[in-house]
């Protein structure tokens, strides 16, 4: 099988089952574009080694699709499409029969598109056929051995941008460089969302409390002032995921 392999904790904990189960016959596929952050594709590399499993980076095309970059709330669906025809192209030149990605039982109680996608092409989710949530994964990935047990959940820079407002790269390669400087404070579970060059900050509820203290919210928002954003402000309501579909009007730190 071809397994599609972002080194977030799903699809890690597939890739390294399915080495163990077929050994060469399992290779992992990373489609790279705007959209993978520098540092998560670092971490699919650093992690395929780990497992020891067979890697491909691929550079993918969706930014050539104007329908993924208007930026509707189907805008996964174009995405996933791209991906997928990439993972049977691959699988096709390397004799291998299956297309696998890493979705699994909570991502049924969600507005997931890209499912579409991956029905249209014929790709199976083992973890969702058997039954698997997330939880779940993270026990077994821990038992395992896994570094992704407790990774925080990921998601593409695409997803930083509100619906209706276009994905440029340019505007991607901001948050990457935006979210790296708050990565280097030490925040585990966050985002930096973007419209145009206001980046908005979301910060998990229990790292919340560590913006009271003057001098590492002074740092955060230099940060991601020094990686091209002319105004940055803190959503009080902390992170809550799926919410750069929109982007609500908050005093900024400095405008």
């Amino acid at each position: 099988m071809a397994v599609g392999f972002s080194a977030g904790v799903d699809s890690t904990f597939l890739l390294k089952v399915a080495c163990d189960v077929l050994g060469e016959e399992a290779v992992a596929i990373t489609t790279v574009s705007a959209s993978l952050s520098a540092s998560e594709k670092e971490e699919a590399l650093s992690l395929a080694r780990f497992i020891g499993a067979s890697h491909r980076l691929v550079l993918s095309s969706e930014f050539d699709d104007p329908r993924y970059t208007e930026n509707s709330p189907r805008r996964c669906y174009f995405c996933k499409s791209e991906l997928f025809r990439i993972l049977r192209r691959e699988a096709d030149g390397l004799g291998l029969e299956a297309i696998v990605y890493g979705a699994q039982r909570d991502d049924l109680g969600e507005y997931r598109p890209g499912m579409e996608a991956a029905a249209e092409f014929g790709a199976r989710a083992p973890l969702l056929e058997a039954g698997l949530g997330k939880a779940e994964i993270r026990v077994l990935s821990r038992e395992l051995g896994l570094p992704t047990w407790n990774k925080p959940a990921m998601a593409c820079l695409a997803s930083r941008i509100p619906h209706g407002t276009p994905v440029a790269e340019a505007d991607l390669a901001r948050v990457d460089l935006a979210e790296r400087s708050v990565r280097m404070e030490g925040f585990r579970l966050f985002r930096v969302r973007a419209r145009g060059a206001e980046a908005r900050l979301e910060i998990s509820q229990e790292e919340m409390g560590r913006l009271a203290d003057v001098s590492v919210r002074r740092r955060v928002t230099q940060g991601i002032l020094d990686s091209g954003f002319t105004s940055v402000s803190v959503d009080p309501r902390g992170y809550r995921p799926g919410s750069g579909a929109v982007f609500p009007d908050i005093p900024d730190e400095r405008g």
